[in-house]
Parts: C-alpha cells; structure tokens; sequence
C-alpha cells in the first residue's frame, strides 16, 4: 500500500482575488510522488477555454504508451500516433470514455476526442503489458508532479477549493486523494495523508 502525504502551500498573491499555489506531493516513506496528478479546482475558475502546454498525444512507442500519463482538458482531441514497427489496437473500458480504435500500423494516427472528466486507462488489444492513462480534466489548475513530487500553479482563484491527487500507485477509492482547502491569503499550508 502507498500512502501519500499532500502538502499545500499558497503563496503570496499576484494579482487581486489570485494565489500561486505550490504543492508537494510525497509517499509514505517520505519519497515524491513524481507523475502524481494534481488538480485544484474552484467555482470560481477562469473563464474560457482550457488549455495546457503540453501536446494532446499519445503515442504508442517501444511497444508502451509515451506519455504514460497524459492530461486533458475536456473536450480534447487526442492523437494516437504509432511509432512501433508493430500494429497496436487500443481502446479503453472507462466509464467516461469507451472506445476501440481497430489495429493500424507504423507511422499511422488515429484521434478520440474526449467529452467527459474522470480517468481513461488505456490498453493494446495485441499487447498486453501496455498500459496508459488519460485523465480528462475540467480545470485548467491540472499538471503532473515532477521528479522532485513539486506541482506549480498560478492564478488559483481565492476561496474555496478541491485538491485531488491522482496516481496508478495511489491504493484507495479511485487512486485518488482529496483535500478541501480554503485559499483566502498570503500564506497557506496544509497536510494531507492519503490512506486505504
């Protein structure tokens, strides 16, 4: 069983009514938690359409899914391109998207656009060991964790607020840990330890 602890620290504010937010996300034996995924979400989010740096693809390369976690914001079109000298038939089982895309071989793409939030596990119908994640967001405060288990966001809205952390290797409901967090100053911190 992996536990995680969740530490949330918002900074000093950049703007009226907005915090930088710099999350850290660490396991039970007190290593980061790197590729977690972290995600705020708040009533009062910006408005317009999400966007993330990071390209919408993923790829089927040296017989896996790169990345093996890809995040999304709902809506999104995602390329499935084959890099493999093999063919690859994916498709998902998820609750919030169900799909088959039919083999196809090297250098071809197929896209799925995905119109529903929650997490998207991936398999290859040929191989077995393949494995992925899309996880569809509806918050533009989504980035995975780095080597160090360390998440910065900017611009988290004041107020109330949801902090999720989703990781295959997270055993509980869901893979997932939540924390209801109130952002109102200068200076925050909170702990959170994820338990079966």
């Amino acid at each position: 069983m992996i536990r995680a602890a969740l530490i949330v620290s918002i900074l000093v504010p950049f703007a009226a009514h907005a915090a930088t937010a710099d999350i850290t996300v660490r396991g039970a034996d007190g290593r980061p938690l790197a590729d977690a995924v972290v995600m705020i979400e708040s009533a009062d989010r910006p408005a317009g359409p999400i966007r993330f740096a990071w390209p919408m693809v993923m790829s089927q390369q040296d017989i896996a899914f790169a990345p093996h976690v890809l995040i999304v914001p709902v809506g999104a079109t995602v390329a499935f391109p084959n890099h493999d000298r093999v063919r690859h038939h994916v498709y998902s089982v998820s609750k919030p998207k169900k799909f088959t895309i039919n083999l196809y071989g090297r250098d071809e793409t197929r896209t799925e656009t995905f119109d529903k939030p929650g997490v998207v596990a991936l398999g290859c119908n040929i191989h077995d060991q393949m494995s992925g994640f899309i996880i569809v967001v509806d918050t533009p405060f989504a980035a995975k964790a780095d080597a160090d288990g360390h998440v910065h966001f900017i611009g988290v809205p004041d107020g109330a607020a949801t902090v999720k952390v989703w990781s295959p290797s997270l055993r509980m409901p869901g893979n997932q840990a939540v924390q209801r967090v109130t952002i109102t100053g200068p200076s925050y911190a909170t702990t959170l330890t994820a338990r079966r």
